[in-house]
C-alpha cells in the first residue's frame, strides 16, 4: 500500500490511494468503474499476482482511499492523474486494464502522454468510444433522457440509487449474477465516493467523445465485455470499440452483466491472462 500525489491540471497535491503487489513482474495497472474503488478488483489481484504479473490498482480522486477534492473530474484530470502514478512507481512495459468509466482514461492516457510506458491496452465494459446519443453519434447508447434521469437518482437519496444501480450492473436479463453479499460490498464501495465526484464522474463518462483517442492506440488491445450488459452495452460500446482498434482482440462472455470481472471471475481472468501472455 502507498500514495502517489498526482499534480495534474489546476489541482495540485491530490494524493491517489495506490495498492501495489511488487515485485518484478511485468505491471498490470487496474482502473476501476464509477463508483467503486480498486477494491472491485479483489478477483483479479490474485489471480495476475500469481501468474507473476505486479498488479497495481488505485482509488480515483473521489473514491475509496483517495483525496477527495472539490474539482478535476474531467477526463483530462483524470487521465494525469493515472500519468502521475506510472511515473511515480516508474512504471514501463505497462498493461492499462481500464473497467467501463475506467476504459476511458485507458483511452485519453494515450493521446495526452503516448505509448513509451505501454505494452498493452484493455476495455473491459468500458464506455468508448462515446456513450452519449447525439447527431454525429447515433450509436451512442446513452440517451439525454436516460443520462437526466441517471442524475436525478444520483443527486436524491443515494443509498437508494446505489441499491438500484448495483442491482442492474449485476444483473443480466433481470437476473442477478452475484451473491447477495457481493452487491453489498460495492453497496459500500459506492458510499466512499464524494458527492461531488459521483456527479462530476457521471458527467464525464456519459459526454465524453474518445473517438480520436482510439484512433490514437497502436498498442495491442484487448476489448472484454458481457453481452448481457445493461449499464454500458455491448453493441453500443464494446463493439464499436473493437472496430475503432485496428487488430484488436474481442472477447464477449456470454450472459454477462456490466459487472462481469465479478460475475464471471474465471472467465474474465481467463480472457485477461491469455491476452497478457501474448
Amino acid at each position: 500500500m502507498t500514495d502517489v500525489t498526482a499534480d495534474s491540471g489546476l489541482l495540485h497535491d491530490v494524493k491517489i490511494h495506490v495498492e501495489d503487489s511488487g515485485g518484478d513482474g511485468r505491471p498490470v495497472v487496474l482502473v476501476h468503474g464509477w463508483p467503486l474503488s480498486g477494491a472491485s478488483w479483489k478477483e483479479q489481484v490474485p489471480a495476475l499476482s500469481d501468474a507473476g504479473y505486479r498488479v497495481v490498482t488505485y482509488d480515483r480522486r473521489g473514491f475509496g482511499e483517495s483525496d477527495k477534492p472539490r474539482g478535476g473530474y474531467d477526463y483530462d484530470t483524470l487521465t494525469d492523474d493515472l500519468g502521475s502514478l506510472l511515473e511515480a512507481l516508474d512504471l514501463r512495459d505497462v498493461t492499462l486494464v481500464g473497467f467501463s468509466m475506467g476504459g476511458g482514461e485507458v483511452a485519453r492516457y494515450v493521446t495526452r502522454h503516448g505509448e513509451g510506458r505501454l505494452r498493452s491496452v484493455v476495455f473491459a465494459a468500458a464506455v468508448p468510444p462515446y456513450l452519449l446519443r447525439t447527431e454525429d453519434n447515433p450509436e451512442g447508447p446513452l440517451t439525454e433522457a436516460a443520462a437526466q434521469e441517471m442524475e436525478e437518482g444520483a443527486k436524491g437519496d443515494r443509498d437508494a440509487f446505489f441499491d438500484q444501480f448495483t442491482t442492474d450492473f449485476f444483473s443480466a436479463g433481470g437476473t442477478l449474477k452475484v451473491d447477495e453479499a457481493t452487491r453489498q460490498e460495492a453497496i459500500e464501495l459506492c458510499r466512499q465516493s464524494d458527492q461531488r465526484a459521483l456527479l462530476g464522474c457521471m458527467e464525464a463518462f456519459g459526454t465524453t467523445d474518445f473517438r480520436d483517442d482510439l484512433a490514437a492506440i497502436t498498442v495491442p488491445a484487448l476489448v472484454v465485455h458481457g453481452d448481457a450488459d445493461a449499464i454500458v452495452p455491448f453493441e453500443g460500446s464494446g463493439r464499436r470499440t473493437h472496430d475503432a482498434l485496428r487488430g484488436s482482440e474481442l472477447v464477449v462472455i456470454a450472459d454477462g452483466p456490466h459487472g462481469i470481472n465479478a460475475s464471471h471471475p474465471a472467465e474474465f481472468n481467463a480472457a485477461l491472462l491469455d491476452f497478457l501472455k501474448k
